[in-house]
């Protein structure tokens, strides 16, 4: 387990970048890192673990070999549970151990950071949760079905709309119109017209 191969998902910004160990075929566990660190936190510990596994440790956005958010955005935890969501589905695993450490695991205040509140996400996708300096969880048990429905709502419909991303498709300033007047009926003619002047570009295409 001491040999590692490097792994890159694509992203909309750019790519998370990951280490991997042990056989492919093997029981896949998630390793996420702490704050301030990346995925070489993991060189140490999984060679004392079972070798029957396929451990990956990714570099969150913005830490080691990944990609910063473009400049200006924010870094917000549910968006390294959305990242965490698209690693699992670019290894198509449907069920897996995740192992947190530190900035990884735990929750605090209003908020959690990433594997408590990715199991609590996508529950039926975690089989066991190791958590290395964990905190503990403090979701008040009356929000937690409304916040989990919320979240899970959030992070769905991002990937389902980045799975979905073409070509912008070009339209005469007639079609373009109409299309801005169905999506918004409150809108009169004169008035989408304006919206249109600032809203959309000119291309050879249309």
């Amino acid at each position: 387990l001491g040999m590692f191969s490097e792994l890159k998902f694509p992203v909309p910004w750019g790519h998370v970048a990951a280490k991997a160990w042990g056989p492919l075929d093997g029981h896949p566990v998630l390793c996420l890192h702490g704050w301030l660190d990346n995925a070489n936190t993991f060189d140490k510990l999984i060679p004392l673990l079972p070798r029957d596994c396929y451990y990956v440790a990714m570099d969150f956005s913005g830490h080691g070999l990944s990609s910063h958010r473009p400049a200006g955005s924010p870094y917000h935890f549910l968006d390294y549970v959305t990242d965490v969501r698209r690693v699992v589905a670019a290894l198509q695993w449907r069920r897996f151990t995740l192992m947190g450490h530190s900035m990884g695991n735990f929750f605090f205040l209003s908020y959690c950071f990433v594997s408590p509140q990715f199991c609590f996400i996508y529950p039926e996708m975690v089989d066991k949760l190791i958590l290395l300096e964990n905190l503990g969880f403090l979701l008040a048990p009356e929000d937690t079905e409304a916040w989990q429905k919320s979240k899970r709502m959030v992070i769905d419909r991002l990937l389902s709309l980045e799975a979905k991303q073409q070509t912008p498709k070009a339209r005469s300033p007639e079609a373009a119109l109409q299309r801005l007047l169905e999506a918004n009926r409150h809108l009169t003619a004169e008035g989408g017209a304006i919206l249109l002047q600032r809203g959309a570009t000119e291309t050879p295409a249309g």
